[in-house]
């Protein structure tokens, strides 16, 4: 007798310690780190995703072979029923499956095989990025067009420097980082990527996006940018594919309306600039005011150059002032026997890298300290005090005490030694992984005069210095840029980099605005110590002129 009890795998291993990481934390695309915590979920999805599977083909050959079973002796049967029927085991098989088996083969065929899968995926969908995480990443993938000044067509192909993952876009995918800029009424990046979209369907791509709605969102991105003809031209290949296309027919007439009225204003400004310079030939020309020689360029354009490589003002003559040297601290103890490597980068501000300053495995033991507790980075706002996230700071941070793990006390111990500053009034030590686009964009680490109150909870004065740990190569992008004075500090994994964020006056130093440049390809960690003023009273002595 044909057995029908269904014997279901055992699903479904969930991962209980990547959902208690997860479930703490939002906005995944500010941290590579922690979205990778999303990958081991997939994974875990897609084994129980094909468990299902199986547990359908296997019910499906059950009842395939059932039927087979059934559709030969039905054949054998109904070429003799009475002849059939006269054997009395045959009617009593015969009551027998009609009484029982029938309704056990409709239970297995209404047996839900999805109880295993389901219930893993509605727990997991709870710890699943966002619409604001899926916003914030093709956000972070247009800043990093802009940035960089990738075309759209370099980004689709994966053709990107320093990649070892290549991957494609595909239509759908340009589509949809088309739709979230439109949806910010960010029309440049809408036509970008509804263009490269069109361009991958007239090359064949097969998709689900149709031409038609494509041109449609192409035509408007268009026009909102003011460009009525190509608009219209947009629009008309439109109507080509669908005549009966309603929106498109009513902007072809509204675009050829504004085409002509533009036509008439060129017109009337024509004759307004003729009589103009027929007047202006009758009289004495008046003087016009020069324009300025030098036009000073944006900060955010500086930034900008300066994490592309452009605009760099190491010249031969300030790399001819930069040194590298094997270095004690003045005899400290700790270094005496085995000095550290370490080179200029700057020379006002003087900016110093210690090379190879943290080992792998402290790096190691620093991350997996801080990754469970990643948090949204947070900056001051200027007029409340209040901690808030931003936009332009995209990354996740996290704080060190001393007292967590010896390998910490031991870290900021090199940084005193090194430094020659009291690190006991220092702020913990923070760890920064950056997300997709990772940025932080021009600031300054100490607090200005128009904040006077920056860290008065802390009781230790202002930030008299930086201490920054890479513990990461970054293949891309991600540099530390200072755009006041146009120098550029490159990611480099085991090296530090320091400097004074205040004269020995305690007046700012303005030149040390930095910023940290969209990660492209890879992903940045970085740890800093923010050093105090109070506890250098005898290790940096003050000066009374205000910028020395």
């Amino acid at each position: 007798m044909l057995s029908l009890r269904m014997e279901l795998p055992c699903w479904c291993l969930l991962l209980l310690s990547c959902l208690q990481s997860l479930s703490a934390h939002n906005d995944f695309f500010t941290s590579i780190g922690q979205m990778t915590d999303l990958l081991y979920t997939e994974k875990d999805l897609v084994t129980s995703l094909k468990d299902y599977i199986r547990a359908e083909e296997n019910k499906l050959e059950r009842v395939k072979q059932w039927a087979d079973k059934l559709e030969s002796l039905s054949a054998t049967a109904t070429q003799d029923p009475e002849g059939f029927l006269g054997h009395p085991v045959n009617a009593f098989k015969l009551m027998k499956r009609l009484n029982t088996e029938w309704g056990d083969l409709e239970s297995l065929v209404l047996s839900d095989t999805t109880d295993g899968f389901i219930s893993n995926l509605t727990i997991q969908r709870k710890y699943f990025p966002t619409d604001d995480d899926q916003t914030g990443a093709a956000k972070a993938l247009l800043r990093l067009q802009d940035t960089y000044r990738l075309d759209a067509n370099t980004i689709s192909v994966g053709d990107l420097p320093g990649v070892t993952h290549k991957i494609l876009m595909t239509v759908e995918d340009c589509y949809e980082l088309a739709k979230i800029a439109y949806s910010e009424s960010d029309y440049y990046h809408t036509e970008l990527w509804m263009a490269q979209a069109m361009k991958q369907l007239d090359e064949g791509e097969e998709s689900t996006i149709d031409k038609v709605t494509v041109l449609d969102y192409l035509s408007y991105a268009i026009y909102q940018q003011g460009e009525m003809e190509r608009a219209l031209d947009y629009t008309k290949q439109l109507l080509e594919l669908d005549p009966e296309h309603q929106r498109a027919k009513g902007n072809l007439k509204y675009f050829q309306f504004q085409l002509e009225k533009q036509k008439k204003e060129a017109e009337n400004e024509v004759k307004t600039e003729t009589k103009t310079q027929e007047r202006e030939t009758t009289e004495p020309k008046k003087k016009t005011k020069k324009k300025a020689p030098f036009q000073l360029v944006p900060e955010r354009k500086k930034y900008e150059m300066l994490c592309r490589g452009e605009g760099n003002k190491m010249t031969p003559r300030r790399q001819s002032r930069l040194f590298c040297r094997y270095y004690d601290n003045n005899r400290s103890p700790m270094y005496v026997l085995a000095p550290v490597k370490q080179q200029d980068e700057w020379d006002s501000p003087y900016i110093v890298r210690y090379l190879d300053i943290i080992s792998d495995a402290e790096m190691d033991m620093v991350k997996q300290l801080a990754k469970p507790r990643l948090r949204r980075a947070t900056i001051s706002n200027p007029i409340t005090g209040v901690l808030e996230t931003a936009s332009y700071r995209i990354s996740k941070s996290a704080w060190l005490t001393a007292y967590e793990h010896p390998n910490i006390e031991k870290i900021n111990q090199r940084i005193e030694d090194l430094s020659g500053l009291e690190v006991d009034t220092a702020e913990e030590l923070q760890v920064a992984n950056y997300g997709v686009g990772g940025q932080y964009e021009p600031h300054f680490d100490f607090g200005r005069k128009d904040e006077p109150d920056a860290f008065k909870e802390l009781g230790t004065g202002n930030r008299i210095a930086t201490w920054l740990f890479y513990m990461s190569d970054v293949s891309a992008g991600g540099a530390t840029v200072f755009p006041d004075i146009g120098a550029v500090v490159w990611p480099k994994k085991g090296s530090a980099v320091f400097w004074y964020n205040l004269f020995p006056s305690g007046e700012g130093d303005y030149r040390t605005r930095h910023a940290a440049c969209p990660v492209l390809v890879g992903n940045k960690w970085v740890s800093n110590k923010w050093i105090h003023e109070r506890g250098q009273e005898w290790r940096r002595p003050c000066s009374l002129n205000e910028t020395d």
